[in-house]
């Protein structure tokens, strides 16, 4: 018997570029998205576009359509994925002063960057033992997954990069300021960072073009740098060579990747909490967390969609 079981199709996508009337893409990408059966997340900003999308991939071919369809997002980075559950509850188009928040204004993409890498060209510059390689990403995204030797600057967040990139003035100082080569996720956080670091005297600035997952995707296993798997923001949580969903889970209070051994752990708690963020919940958010939980595997017994979900902000920690 044919399975009826749907596919959908995952678009993860951005785009610098100068958009002084953004204000306005807002109301009618909504409205082309919501027409279409398409969830998820986009960002528009006065520098760009970012975001990820999934539905039916007519739906989603059809939005990408109308985005394109602006000159200005001509070249746009565009990664298709494949998931066997929709990874968004709802679809939101939201106005940001950054597509991706760095909070330094030298760093301008729009005006300069530093040298693309094609994923096929990146095992060369990393295995030159003049390159610093850095991980652009979350202490956390790090812990899961990234390429042999690269320094993790351990910060919470994109915006303590910058103190990563001071740290490295210093360390260089008396040698001159290296090569480095730098990546993310999909490739729009080291190209921001690859422009504030030119901003700030570095020449020789790398990054890898379409990010992790264009190397995942386009590189193959037996000769691939990477090593363990790359978190993505959204329900699929992480993804293996090829772009395969990946063995993580995610904790819905602090949003980090769970394996399944730390879902063995005390601390662990479904909906409510994990070893990461346990201590740092106080009673009445471990009350409040159980609730939910509670509500939506209720709406799951129903088969129906738990809207409701509304996933406060993430716990901040202090590790």
């Amino acid at each position: 018997m044919m399975s009826t079981r749907q596919t959908y199709t995952v678009a993860a996508m951005y785009k610098f570029a100068s958009l002084p009337d953004f204000e306005a893409l807002q109301a009618p990408l909504q409205s082309i998205c919501r027409d279409n059966g398409v969830m998820g997340t986009i960002l528009l900003a006065k520098e760009g576009l970012n975001g990820t999308i999934a539905g039916p991939e007519q739906g989603v071919r059809a939005a990408i359509s109308y985005i394109q369809s602006d000159a200005r997002f001509d070249g746009m980075s565009l990664k298709y994925s494949y998931a066997d559950e929709m990874p968004f509850h709802r679809m939101k188009v939201r106005l940001k002063r950054e597509i991706v928040t760095l909070g330094k204004p030298i760093a301008d993409p729009n005006k300069q960057v530093g040298t693309y890498v094609k994923p096929e060209d990146w095992n060369d510059l990393i295995s030159d033992p003049d390159v610093i390689l850095v991980d652009t990403r979350n202490e956390y995204e790090v812990a899961i997954g990234t390429f042999q030797g690269a320094e993790d600057p351990k910060t919470a967040s994109f915006r303590e990069f910058p103190d990563w990139v001071e740290a490295l003035k210093k360390r260089a100082s008396e040698g001159g300021k290296p090569k480095v080569a730098m990546f993310c996720t999909g490739g729009i956080r080291c190209e921001k960072a690859s422009s504030y670091m030119k901003a700030e005297g570095f020449d020789d600035v790398y990054h890898l073009e379409g990010g992790i997952l264009k190397y995942l995707e386009n590189v193959p296993q037996e000769e691939s740098l990477w090593e363990g798997e790359c978190f993505v923001f959204d329900q699929r949580v992480s993804v293996e060579h090829g772009l395969k969903p990946g063995s993580y889970d995610m904790c819905h209070a602090c949003r980090r990747p769970i394996s399944e051994e730390e879902k063995e752990a005390p601390e662990y708690q479904r909906g409510v909490s994990c070893p990461h963020c346990y201590d740092a919940l106080s009673p009445e958010q471990k009350a409040r967390f159980a609730s939910r939980q509670k509500q939506i595997d209720l709406a799951k017994a129903r088969n129906e969609q738990h809207l409701g979900a509304k996933y406060e902000k993430p716990v901040q920690l202090t590790e």
